[in-house]
């Protein structure tokens, strides 16, 4: 072959590779397991779900610790598996608190849903992994026995967080689903974060979100204990039209 045609073929060979290479929209219909918070219509790819993570409240900032409710009634789930979340922006969570989380647990079970368990969604920082630590020995012994625990993590988690800290978490919670965006868009420069996520020592997800960029990184390739994506579904935009009329 002439050298022309070889550095012709090999364009086209590279160009092939970085088309193949080239991140995808995230495809709700493309996922099983997903994050559906309030306000937020489910798409019809959810009736097909395995796991729904749905947030059924949150505790604030400010003030005496509370939980506040984020559902206007208990979600009533017969095929897929479900997960109560609670987005949580402190940790001092008092006996109310655990009264009221013990409740909607409860009542989530007895309407008939497939519950799986408690989710707490706290962005725990990298350095503070050992006081959060502490906090979830606490949930353990708040929570009814059997009843699974699944948190959420950072990117940071996997290529910084101290080996011992993580390994310590491991005993404690079932899952870390570790998320990748902010607001309504991945992350950028997300795959440096996953150089290493095959060395996390226990069960983890990987939060998507819908429409954003992904393309999956090599480590998950040989990552035993990678458990599939959860895709944080969005509220569709307005029309232009009514955008404008937002207050």
């Amino acid at each position: 072959m002439r050298r022309g045609g070889a550095a012709l073929l090999a364009a086209l060979v590279l160009g092939a590779c970085q088309r193949a290479e080239a991140p995808q929209p995230v495809d709700p219909a493309r996922h099983d397991q997903f994050f559906l918070w309030a306000g937020v219509p489910p798409p019809p790819a959810v009736a097909n779900a395995r796991e729904l993570y749905i947030l059924g409240g949150e505790i604030r900032r400010g003030g005496a610790a509370q939980l506040v409710g984020m559902r206007a009634g208990v979600p009533h789930v017969r095929s897929a598996k479900v997960w109560l979340t609670v987005r949580a922006a402190r940790l001092d969570w008092s006996a109310p608190v655990w009264d009221a989380v013990r409740a909607m647990l409860e009542r989530w079970r007895a309407a008939g849903n497939r519950l799986e368990g408690l989710q707490i969604d706290f962005d725990a920082a990298t350095p503070g992994l050992g006081h959060y630590r502490a906090f979830l020995e606490q949930v353990r012994r708040e929570l009814p026995p059997g009843t699974r625990l699944s948190i959420t993590g950072l990117l940071d988690w996997s290529a910084n967080g101290d080996p011992a800290e993580l390994a310590r978490l491991a005993g404690l919670v079932d899952e870390v689903v570790i998320q990748t965006y902010q607001g309504r868009t991945t992350i950028p420069g997300y795959a440096a974060w996953f150089r290493r996520i095959d060395t996390l020592p226990l069960r983890h997800k990987i939060a998507l979100v819908e429409g954003g960029e992904w393309t999956p990184p090599a480590a998950l390739a040989r990552d035993r204990r990678f458990a599939g994506y959860v895709i944080f579904l969005l509220k569709p935009p307005l029309p232009a039209d009514l955008g404008s009329r937002r207050p």
